[in-house]
């Protein structure tokens, strides 16, 4: 099970069976649905991944994933997890439309990267965003992804591939550099 995470607006807590109905109710939105993997999917399918999530995932500790709440409420999906197609590390999430354009989108994609860098110790993290989906393309490029490669998928459409790499520091820095006793 992953740990829970905090923002200063966000709690991420694994999810509990009592979620499948708001995990559904995200998913079946073809505004969410239609940046997520293939695009919308029939409900039963929804319904089948969100079993999945506690079958296999959580069952066979495969990767974190989280669902993403505000005032108790869920609002959004999260994960963080290796694939072929990166080749790494890829953060994934999903937020209600009704939270859209509050920042909340940057504050989760901020704190799946911090924990890829601090608790995972990875040196990237990657996220593939559909190239029409400009808005997570900015939000990407405001909290230092860039873009590297384009995938192109079977029906045409490109995917694109962002890098955001942890800094490394100089062996020579130090924290109180620059200040006086």
């Amino acid at each position: 099970m992953p740990p829970a995470l905090r923002t200063p607006r966000l709690l991420l807590t694994p999810y509990t069976p009592d979620d499948e109905e708001d995990f559904v109710a995200l998913f079946q939105d073809t505004r969410v649905s239609r940046w997520m993997g293939d695009g919308p999917s029939p409900e039963a399918d929804d319904r089948a991944l969100f079993g999945r999530i506690f079958s296999k995932v959580y069952a066979r500790d495969l990767f974190d994933v989280w669902a993403v709440r505000r005032d108790g409420r869920l609002i959004g999906h999260a994960e963080i997890k290796r694939t072929d197609e990166v080749d790494g590390h890829e953060i994934v999430y999903a937020l209600s439309p009704a939270v859209w354009g509050s920042g909340l989108g940057t504050e989760l994609a901020e704190a799946l990267v911090a924990y890829g860098f601090g608790t995972l110790v990875l040196g990237e993290v990657h996220a593939t965003v559909a190239v029409e989906n400009e808005a997570s393309l900015r939000l990407l490029g405001r909290i230092g992804f860039v873009h590297v490669r384009d995938i192109e998928e079977d029906d045409g459409g490109l995917t694109r591939v962002l890098t955001a790499s942890r800094t490394p520091r100089s062996a020579t820095s130090s924290p109180l550099r620059g200040r006086r006793p």
